[in-house]
């Protein structure tokens, strides 16, 4: 059986390709983070102090205006006041049967409406009191519809109770703080009683001071059912008052609304007051600006931070760069390990300065009182930002990496 002849070729081989998984390439990438662990312990712990401060800072305000808009909101910013007009003398018309309209036909942007109703009668301590000395007290009836009135004008009892469906019904009556001042009824013992216009009513609650301005009016009145009102004084059941509270989003659409659904014949003559609601815009915008202006600032600072990092690392690994690309890496395989070094860096000083930012923000707001706030859309954005800010400034170092000539870098510092 003859031999066969091996051919032996002289011509010389062709270039090898380099190529390096992406596997590998991750590998490649965690190694300077594994072998300088003092470094990327420091570097991280500086992209951490950077973004918690963003996170504490985004938190704190936001948290900020939370408290502030809480406090809009305990002052009733959110509560409107319908009145009739006065362009019309000294006793203007009342207005006809709006809160059933307004509550029929904006249930779906109103969230309570009350109205109250005068009463033409004149309330005593006593009926050996002359009727004219009435020491300013107005007398009110109220509805069944109407007994959300108290918690929507942030308003609380003293002593007894508020009406209910049933006291509406029958002769009993609430008074005001100031009016329980003037009576002289600083607690309610043994079943006190009033005597309105021939009449006696039996008082079963005080309210507490009403401090916003749209219920200051009751301080210095008197509230009894509107069914005992009609009967005993022929009382008028169009409303002297009306308030109506709404979402803080929708309050504008629904104070351009009331006068036409209060008086569709003449919206002009009803007039519809209440709280700066500027002041909560401004309070917004005031807020957004520093915070876009804070978020800039720190982005920019870290991203020049992490830029340098990545430059010194460069230049500390010259000689593994050089090595590397004499073996064969391609120039795309020394960026593609400096640029996962520079976004693993941030991403890692990102996660711990995210829980550090929450954990300032949770002090903060339990030291201030204040609520905890902060949207979690921002956090996910803001691990996203970092990121991407890992990738923009790793981009100069990781190019510059790659355009190392291997005889250069493998030479001994001068």
């Amino acid at each position: 059986m003859a031999r066969r002849k091996r051919r032996i070729s002289n011509a010389p081989p062709g270039p090898s390709r380099s190529k390096l998984r992406v596997r590998d390439t991750l590998s490649l990438g965690t190694l300077g983070l594994r072998t300088r662990k003092g470094r990327t312990t420091m570097a991280a712990i500086g992209i951490a102090i950077g973004v918690a401060s963003l996170i504490a800072l985004v938190g704190i305000i936001n948290s900020g205006e939370a408290d502030a808009q809480r406090d809009l909101l305990e002052q009733g910013i959110d509560v409107l006041e319908l009145t009739p007009g006065t362009s019309f003398a000294d006793d203007p018309e009342l207005l006809p049967g709006a809160a059933a309209a307004i509550d029929t036909h904006m249930r779906n942007l109103v969230d309570t409406v009350a109205s109250i109703r005068r009463v033409p009668a004149t309330m005593r301590k006593t009926d050996l009191i002359p009727e004219v000395e009435t020491g300013g007290i107005r007398l009110f009836a109220v509805e069944e519809d109407d007994l959300d009135l108290l918690p929507m004008l942030r308003g609380g009892v003293a002593h007894g109770r508020f009406h209910d469906g049933v006291t509406v019904q029958v002769p009993t009556v609430v008074l005001g703080s100031d009016t329980a001042d003037v009576l002289g009824f600083d607690l309610l013992y043994a079943n006190p009683t009033v005597h309105i216009s021939g009449h006696e009513f039996a008082v079963i609650g005080v309210l507490e001071p009403f401090t916003i301005s749209q219920g200051l009016t009751l301080n210095r009145a008197a509230l009894i059912g509107f069914s005992v009102a009609e009967e005993l004084y022929d009382a008028d059941e169009n409303p002297e008052r009306i308030w109506v509270q709404a979402d803080l989003d929708v309050i504008e659409q629904v104070r351009g609304l009331l006068p036409r659904q209060a008086n569709p014949e003449a919206p002009g003559e009803v007039s519809v007051s209440s709280l700066d609601l500027e002041a909560r815009e401004i309070i917004s915008e005031n807020f957004q600006s520093l915070l876009s202006l804070l978020v800039v600032v720190i982005i920019v600072v870290g991203a020049i931070g992490v830029g340098n990092i990545m430059l010194i690392s460069v230049l500390e690994r010259r000689g593994e760069i050089g090595v590397r690309r004499a073996l064969g890496a391609k120039k795309t395989h020394i960026a593609a390990q400096f640029l996962i070094e520079s976004v693993l860096l941030t991403s890692f000083g990102g996660v711990i300065g995210i829980g550090l930012g929450l954990g300032v923000v949770a002090v903060v707001v339990q030291v201030l009182n204040w609520p905890f706030t902060i949207e979690v859309s921002f956090i996910a954005i803001g691990l996203a930002v970092t990121v991407g800010v890992g990738l923009v400034a790793g981009m100069y170092p990781s190019w510059r990496a790659s355009r190392m000539d291997p005889a250069e870098a493998v030479r001994p510092a001068a």
